[in-house]
């Protein structure tokens, strides 16, 4: 109820409490090309066969969360889960939210029902989230059919993968409003690069020099390899609150500021 009263005041931000009917609308889109999300499930299945057939037998023990011993497709894993739901989110939330916005006016007749931005940026962040949420089961389900889930605790993968896609998508979605043409998205591009790179996915965050270390915790993505490195393998620490303030945090600026945007850009 909170929320909801809090969504209503924002400037530009009427919210009806309809974000249902934006999802709905993907979901009808998006059922006449479902053979291309179907091959999304392809993804994991070649990124961990390439780390434990190719790369990863090259590479002995890396030391994991609470000081374990962890093969090194076992390390990595969890990181490209969280790298998984970044990518979806943004690759979801981006193009096709600026063609909506610049092109197909699609967001111009939402407004014209009763609708608000609120409930538009909501809807469309939601669809992402699911998306990215059906992917993230068949990376787990693989992870799991490989032996790359130590815990109990894996069951939370999804969760944590959700509100990463959550965040990202968030923030994808209020940088596509500030987009004015197709060779922008390069900028986007620039920044997810080293996010995935950088953000200790490939190796532990000790081996960076002490004077750059700051900048790779400072990063969104290693607070949710953090989270779902530690999931994976059942370690649970108190830094763990601090990965999920983080994501929260930046999933809720990222809807105000989507929904201040498509406020002032259609009804300003």
């Amino acid at each position: 109820m909170a929320a909801a009263l809090a969504l209503r005041i924002l400037p530009f931000g009427r919210y009806t409490g309809r974000p249902g009917a934006v999802v709905e609308r993907s979901i009808r889109v998006h059922s006449r090309t479902w053979t291309l999300m179907v091959s999304g499930f392809a993804e994991p299945v070649v990124y961990l066969l390439a780390f434990q057939v190719g790369f990863g037998s090259l590479v002995g023990q890396v030391i994991g969360p609470g000081g374990q011993q962890l093969t090194y497709v076992a390390f990595v894993a969890p990181a490209l889960l969280a790298a998984s739901a970044m990518n979806g989110a943004i690759f979801e939330t981006t193009y096709p939210v600026f063609f909506k916005l610049r092109y197909a006016k699609v967001y111009d007749a939402m407004l014209a029902t009763p609708l608000g931005p609120v409930d538009i940026a909501l809807g469309e962040i939601s669809w992402a989230v699911i998306r990215g949420g059906v992917y993230s089961v068949a990376f787990v389900v693989v992870m799991a059919a490989m032996g790359l889930v130590g815990s109990p605790l894996a069951v939370l993968l999804l969760p944590a993968a959700l509100l990463v896609s959550f965040a990202f998508a968030s923030v994808g979605m209020a940088l596509s409003t500030f987009l004015r043409s197709p060779s922008q998205f390069d900028y986007i591009r620039l920044v997810v690069m080293p996010l995935f790179l950088f953000s200790a996915t490939f190796y532990p965050v000790s081996v960076y020099p002490e004077s750059v270390r700051w900048l790779v915790q400072v990063s969104p993505l290693y607070h949710g390899v953090e989270l779902m490195r530690g999931l994976a393998v059942g370690v649970l620490d108190v830094g763990m609150i601090g990965n999920v303030a983080v994501l929260a945090a930046l999933a809720a600026v990222g809807l105000a500021a989507t929904s201040r945007r498509i406020g002032a850009l259609l009804l300003g």
